[in-house]
């Protein structure tokens, strides 16, 4: 039975902050850090192992991950960096408090710009603060302007399809260390959860996500570890 298990990375600093954080890159806390430390034992005192793992290629994703894997023993386990698996992009909301812009905006404007399934927040402008259009790593990539989770799942669904779905098929034990919105993308297309439920799924910082998925890849079940 292929073993997939789906992690959100610790804690950031703009987690912390309540900021709208997207694709920039901002530094995990000292707890986002114990709290990956913390997920990589619970999953080795429950058994699990890996051949595979999977992250986007966003520094808190990846931190997380490497904590995980040092915590189990496996941090040479081979490793896989996508853009396609990056955080939501919250366009001219990145780097915006979220309470301040609900006081600008109206909580109703906002709750829009976050928690509807198609609408995406106002786009980036062109060499603002945090524009990525020239960032290395992206180097060929179409950097999206903001983007809404319907958006988000179009972009997460082909590297799942190309890449990691024929892993999980092949027999390897598969993790995913990556962010709140790609991992609804990924949990909505497993679970086939509705478009305006989606939405109001919670996935919190540093928690595995365990599948129980079947030869197809349909699931059996999902459930937190530390439930289990």
């Amino acid at each position: 039975m292929p073993q997939l298990v789906l992690i959100r990375h610790g804690q950031s600093a703009w987690n912390l902050e309540n900021r709208f954080t997207g694709w920039w890159d901002v530094a995990m806390t000292d707890k986002g850090e114990a709290e990956a430390r913390a997920a990589g034992e619970l999953m080795a005192a429950k058994g699990l192992d890996f051949d595979l793992t999977f992250t986007s290629l966003q520094t808190r994703a990846i931190k997380t991950l490497n904590i995980a894997l040092e915590a189990m023993g496996r941090l040479w386990l081979p490793t896989e960096k996508h853009w396609r698996l990056n955080e939501r992009h919250y366009g001219g909301l990145t780097g915006l408090d979220k309470a301040e812009t609900a006081a600008k905006h109206g909580d109703a404007q906002v709750k829009i710009w976050r928690r509807s399934f198609d609408t995406p927040p106002p786009a980036q402008e062109a060499g603002s603060a945090y524009d990525l259009s020239g960032d290395r790593r992206y180097a060929g990539v179409p950097v999206p302007h903001a983007e809404s989770l319907k958006d988000t799942i179009a972009r997460v669904l082909p590297y799942w399809d190309g890449r990691i779905a024929p892993a999980l098929k092949d027999g390897q034990r598969v993790l995913i260390s990556a962010h709140g919105n790609s991992l609804r993308a990924l949990v909505k297309h497993l679970s086939a959860i509705p478009d305006d439920e989606i939405t109001g799924l919670e996935i919190p910082t540093g928690q595995p996500i365990v599948y129980e998925l079947d030869a197809e890849l349909n699931a059996l079940d999902r459930y937190y570890l530390s439930e289990r």
